[in-house]
């Protein structure tokens, strides 16, 4: 009846799944995000053997694990797209149970590994970061929290998930991770501002956040520290943020040349959180603006394929993962020109980290899965039905 209704894409009887796969995805968000991997990996070629001299491996030892896990990123990214979107909400939601679980017990058995801040899980042979799975589990948990509250008589899931958002605040406050925290909120408010907030009620959570803040910087030395540094007037060229200035600097349009540039020695996060300071020493603002665009590309392409969404729940969550998509780029480049203050994020898909590259191969798979082709009418078709009756 529904297809009687608002008419339907045609659906070929019998075709196999990768054949079908092909047709419905979005082929140049996966061109995107091949190119920004294959980006990462030239960086890394640059950017990780100093580090790997300092702790005595073989000059490409984290080169050769970056295309490691980068080769199960992408693995991950091709599977889920295949799904079905009942299938990714279903192990969107299992996902999300065992990654917050994984984050509660952080505090007890979670290590620092000397920076500060206890977000890992040590495996001996790699790491674990919770909050990076996390994040696309709870864009996918609201979304059906918030398309639920739509439906007749539905439960009031858009105030169940910014409990649920709150809740996750709470924990990644305590490691202290901040910047995944903002993350999550932001991610929060942007489906809800989809789903049909009111105006004055996102005015109200802006000045919510700032509250947060203020608290935070009274109480937590480490969010304090990074405050005061980003406000001073002068930035120590001794600091992560003055030698990454430098290097962007020195690098001008075209870069001072390949395997050139110097920041690589003197920054100890150059292959991930600082890897665009790399790219600009040594590849210019050419390279930098080319990054920047991919990320752009894969945020608006997505943005408009889910404008003609007609599922509100496919609608809300691949919006946000769209948003976190970008937002966590945005946020990397402007630490490292120093538009924010410092934060531990890496690039997606560029940086070096095992955890961000499979989390982030998952995300945007579901958002592949979510941007597909369905035989449906799309929504400016059923607007346009009801405006000619």
């Amino acid at each position: 009846m529904t297809e009687m209704v608002y008419g339907a894409a045609p659906m070929r009887a019998g075709e196999p799944v990768l054949p079908r796969w092909w047709r419905t995805v979005d082929k140049w968000t996966i061109s995107c995000i091949l190119l920004l991997f294959g980006i990462g990996i030239l960086l890394g070629l640059a950017a990780s053997p100093p580090l790997a001299a300092k702790n005595g491996f073989a000059p490409f030892y984290y080169v050769e694990r970056q295309a490691v896990f980068g080769g199960l990123a992408l693995i991950a990214m091709f599977v889920t797209s295949m799904m079905s979107p009942d299938l990714v909400r279903r192990l969107g939601v299992l996902g999300f149970a065992a990654a917050f679980v994984a984050l509660m017990f952080l505090p007890v058995f979670g290590t620092d590994f000397g920076k500060g801040a206890v977000r890992w899980y040590s495996l001996g042979f790699a790491s674990l970061q919770p909050s990076e799975f996390l994040k696309p589990a709870f864009v996918v948990l609201a979304a059906w929290f918030m398309a639920a509250a739509q439906e007749v008589n539905g439960p009031p899931g858009r105030v169940l998930s910014f409990a649920v958002a709150l809740t996750i605040v709470g924990f990644l406050a305590m490691q202290p991770d901040f910047g995944q925290a903002a993350l999550i909120l932001f991610a929060w408010g942007v489906m809800y501002f989809v789903a049909g907030a009111p105006f004055l009620l996102l005015i109200g959570m802006a000045a919510l956040a700032v509250f947060g803040g203020t608290v935070a910087y009274e109480n937590s030395e480490h969010f304090a520290r990074r405050i005061d540094g980003f406000l001073s007037p002068d930035v120590d060229p001794r600091t992560q943020l003055g030698y990454a200035a430098n290097a962007i600097r020195e690098g001008g349009f075209f870069g001072v040349g390949v395997g050139e540039g110097q920041v690589k020695w003197s920054l100890p996060d150059a292959h991930t959180d600082f890897i665009i300071a790399v790219a600009a020493e040594e590849y210019g603002l050419v390279l930098v603006g080319v990054i920047i665009a991919l990320y752009c590309a894969v945020v608006v392409r997505s943005l408009f394929r889910l404008m003609r969404e007609r599922d509100p729940f496919i609608r809300l969550a691949g919006t946000g993962l769209a948003c976190i998509f970008g937002v966590q780029a945005l946020i990397n480049i402007g630490v490292a020109v120093r538009l924010l203050p410092a934060k531990g994020m890496t690039l997606p898909f560029v940086s070096y980290g095992g955890s961000s590259l499979i989390a982030g191969g998952i995300a945007v798979g579901m958002l592949l899965a979510f941007t597909r082709t369905r035989p449906q009418g799309e929504i400016g078709d059923i607007l346009r039905r009801r405006g000619r009756g």
